[in-house]
């Protein structure tokens, strides 16, 4: 395990998610302070909305459990109910997912083109030191569990 007790993670997701939808946004019908079609509007909402619940829902569980939400701080258990039955990785699925919601209601194609470039981000410099800091810090139970849960969906 490593000196200090969390993954080392210097990006903070939040961060890089925003970065990445703020470039992209420099081609949207927002940035001159359109609106955009109504039916993007409410399908980019509806997404983005029904992602928070997932997102908070997710953060949540991290807190029952004990343990942190943050990649900086350590985690004091591996939690594997709720959403976590289907994604290892579910709070970074549900900002994904808010972030494409949000590109969908600024009818930016850009923002969409750059997704791709933002989870690569994440998952070189985010999930793969949360990995590597869980396998040496739980052993068998996390690679178990990674064995059986996806890393994305």
């Amino acid at each position: 395990m490593s000196e200090s007790d969390n993954a080392g993670v210097k990006i903070p997701p939040p961060i890089c998610f925003f970065a990445f939808l703020m470039v992209g946004l420099l081609d949207s019908t927002w940035i001159n302070g359109r609106s955009g079609s109504t039916a993007l509007l409410i399908i980019g909402g509806c997404l983005t909305l029904v992602s928070f619940i997932f997102l908070v829902m997710s953060a949540r569980k991290h807190k029952t459990a004990g343990s942190n939400v943050e990649p900086w701080k350590p985690t004091t258990a591996i939690i594997t109910d709720g959403v976590y039955k289907y994604s290892r990785n579910p709070i970074y699925v549900a900002m994904a997912a808010a972030y494409v919601g949000i590109a969908i209601a600024a009818s930016s194609f850009l923002a969409i083109v750059l997704l791709p470039f933002c989870l690569y981000v994440i998952r070189q410099f985010v999930i793969a030191k949360e990995e590597t800091y869980l396998e040496d810090k739980f052993g068998d139970e996390y690679v178990s569990y990674k064995a059986k849960v996806r890393r994305w969906l």
